[in-house]
C-alpha cells in the first residue's frame, strides 16, 4: 500500500498503454526525459495519477519511484485524485481576478457544491466536473476566462460560466472560443501524451481572436516599427560557465 492506502498494480496498464510507452521513450535521448508525456498517458488511462501509475513510470523508465512522485507533485496538471469528466479551471490571477474571476469561481464552487480540485458526480461519470483555481492561463486581453479540459472559454460572466457548467452536466459539450471541439479530461490527457487519433479534427476551430491582433493591426495602419539595432549596437558578453 501506498500513502493513500492504494494497492499497487501496474498489470491495470494494458498492452495498448505499453505499447504507446514505448513509443513515447523512443522519441527521446535518454528514457528519463520521457517522464512528463509518460504521466500524461497514465493519467489519460485512469483520470489521475495514481500510485500505480507512478510505478509504472519508474519501471517504463528505469528511474526510481521517488524521481517519478518528486515530479508528479511538483507540476499542478498531475491529479492526485481522480477527476471528473471535465477539468473547469478558472483563472484566479491578478487580471482575472480584478476583472470577475473570483466571481465566476464563486458562482461555479456554490453550483457545484465543491471547492478547489472537489469533484461533483462521480469521478470520470458522465456530466462530472472537478473544479480549480488555476494561475494564469495566458489570455490575460479575455479576462475574466476559464478552461475546461484546457480549452479556452473567454470573457465569462459568472452566469455565462455557469450555464456553460450546466451544459456539461448535461452531458453537452459547447464549442470553446478558440481551439478545437472540445475533448474530455481523458481525450485531453491523451494529447498531451501526444497521441492524436484524430489529427483533422483536433486542429480545427478559431486560434486568433480581435483582441489579440488589435496591436499588429494598430502598428500596421499607423506605420509603427520596432527600432533596428545599430549595426555597430555592442552586445553583452556571454558569461563564462566554466
Amino acid at each position: 500500500m501506498n500513502e493513500r492506502n492504494e494497492e499497487i498494480d501496474t498489470s491495470v496498464f494494458g498492452e495498448r498503454t505499453r505499447t504507446e510507452a514505448e513509443a513515447i521513450i523512443a522519441r527521446y535521448p535518454e528514457s528519463r526525459s520521457a517522464l512528463l508525456p509518460m504521466l500524461h498517458l497514465v493519467q489519460s488511462e485512469q483520470g489521475y495519477v495514481s500510485g500505480s501509475g507512478i510505478h509504472f513510470c519508474a519501471e517504463q523508465l528505469g528511474i526510481s519511484v521517488a524521481e517519478v512522485s518528486a515530479v508528479a507533485t511538483f507540476y499542478t496538471m498531475y491529479k492526485r485524485s481522480p477527476c471528473g469528466q471535465h477539468l473547469v479551471s478558472v483563472c484566479t490571477n491578478t487580471m482575472c481576478a480584478a476583472m470577475g474571476g473570483e466571481a465566476v469561481y464563486r458562482a461555479l464552487s456554490e453550483h457545484l457544491g465543491v471547492g478547489h480540485e472537489g469533484t461533483a458526480g462521480e469521478p470520470g461519470a458522465e456530466g462530472s466536473i472537478t473544479l480549480e483555481h488555476a494561475e494564469c492561463l495566458a489570455a490575460c486581453d479575455f479576462a475574466p476566462m476559464l478552461q475546461v479540459n484546457y480549452e479556452y472559454y473567454d470573457n465569462q460572466s459568472p452566469e455565462q460560466a455557469l450555464e456553460l457548467v450546466k451544459a456539461l452536466q448535461r452531458g453537452e459539450k459547447p464549442a470553446p472560443t478558440r481551439g478545437p471541439a472540445l475533448s474530455d479530461f481523458r481525450g485531453a490527457e491523451r494529447q498531451l501524451a501526444g497521441f492524436f487519433d484524430d489529427l483533422d479534427e483536433t486542429v480545427t476551430g478559431p486560434s486568433q481572436a480581435t483582441e489579440t491582433l488589435r496591436g499588429a493591426q494598430l502598428a500596421e495602419e499607423r506605420g509603427w516599427t520596432a527600432p533596428s539595432m545599430p549595426d555597430d549596437a555592442e552586445l553583452p558578453p556571454v558569461p563564462d560557465r566554466k
